[in-house]
């Protein structure tokens, strides 16, 4: 039986028949069995290498613009005000009034020491706290900004770079 095989056609391998490398590539026969010959036909083996490299397609540009305007705004804001009252009382007291609350209003005792045939505390006259909460509003012109990128994009000549440190570009 005469095969041929694209191997034995190829240059780098010596002129060898076909039938004689079958013979040495055939496993040992035992006396006991009879087999008939086995051909044994080398096949090609194919290998891959992968590889790749960066080529620049494009190239895109950012441009980041702050824009201002003003805009005036309300916010309301509160401040204490404090309102004291005088109001005399010219009252002879036998202890010292303590310090009170009424409402919004804290009272404070205002006392003198007086030298008669005995002595006596007289209430000359108390001062009144009062203290309010007000609100009102104020406005203000304050500057608001915005962040606005415009993107372009260039198609350049297509050209390769290499992946180094130290080189960067978009």
């Amino acid at each position: 039986m005469n095969h041929s095989s694209p191997e034995a056609s190829r240059s780098d391998r010596p002129a060898t028949p076909i039938s004689e490398r079958v013979a040495d590539e055939l496993p040992p026969t035992t006396s006991d069995s009879v087999t008939e010959p086995m051909m044994i036909i080398p096949l090609m083996e194919e290998q891959l290498t992968v590889s790749k490299q960066i080529i620049e397609t494009d190239r895109v540009r950012l441009t980041k613009a702050v824009h201002q305007r003003e805009q005036t705004i309300t916010v309301p804001l509160l401040a204490d005000q404090i309102q004291i009252e005088r109001v005399v009382m010219d009252q002879v007291v036998t202890a010292i009034p303590a310090t009170r609350q009424e409402g919004d209003t804290t009272i404070y005792s205002v006392l003198q020491e007086e030298m008669v045939w005995q002595k006596q505390l007289r209430l000359i006259e108390e001062i009144r706290v009062t203290r309010r909460v007000m609100s009102s509003e104020q406005s203000q012109t304050i500057a608001l900004r915005r962040e606005q990128i415009t993107v372009e994009r260039r198609t350049g000549p297509l050209t390769e770079r290499s992946d180094s440190p130290g080189e960067s570009s978009l």
